[in-house]
């Protein structure tokens, strides 16, 4: 069984979209609801545990077939020359080094302590 994000796209799935991309017809892109099966709404209604009438299941597959289209879309522009990244923000390491500034102070937080055992606080048992 598929899980999570990628459910419509499941082995079975992906394969049954790359049979019907080639079956779109003459008209070409924009039709990528018509590839949308009932099987895959209702595998879909599953995974996601929610129960869709059958008005919410036709709103799902325009609203899948437009998101698919808009992919297609995505695809045909040429982004030769354009550098990958996996944020719009310039992204950068704000971490510090890790350095010891208030040295060990353990005995003088211990003479806080209203019971110690040896160099560590006592405390009564919780249990």
């Amino acid at each position: 069984m598929c899980g999570g994000y990628r459910a419509l796209f499941c082995k079975k799935h992906r394969d049954a979209v790359k049979d019907l991309r080639g079956a779109q017809g003459p008209e070409g892109r924009g039709n990528m609801q018509r590839i949308i099966s009932d099987e895959m709404i209702e595998h879909l209604g599953v995974l996601t545990k929610l129960e869709l009438s059958r008005e919410e299941k036709e709103q799902a597959r325009e609203d899948m077939g437009r998101m698919l289209d808009y992919i297609d879309k995505l695809g045909e522009l040429d982004t030769a020359g354009v550098e990958p990244m996996c944020h719009v923000f310039p992204v950068r390491n704000v971490f510090r080094e890790d350095v010891v500034t208030n040295g060990d102070a353990g005995k003088e937080l211990l003479q806080n302590a209203p019971c110690r055992r040896g160099s560590m606080f006592a405390a009564p048992r919780a249990f």
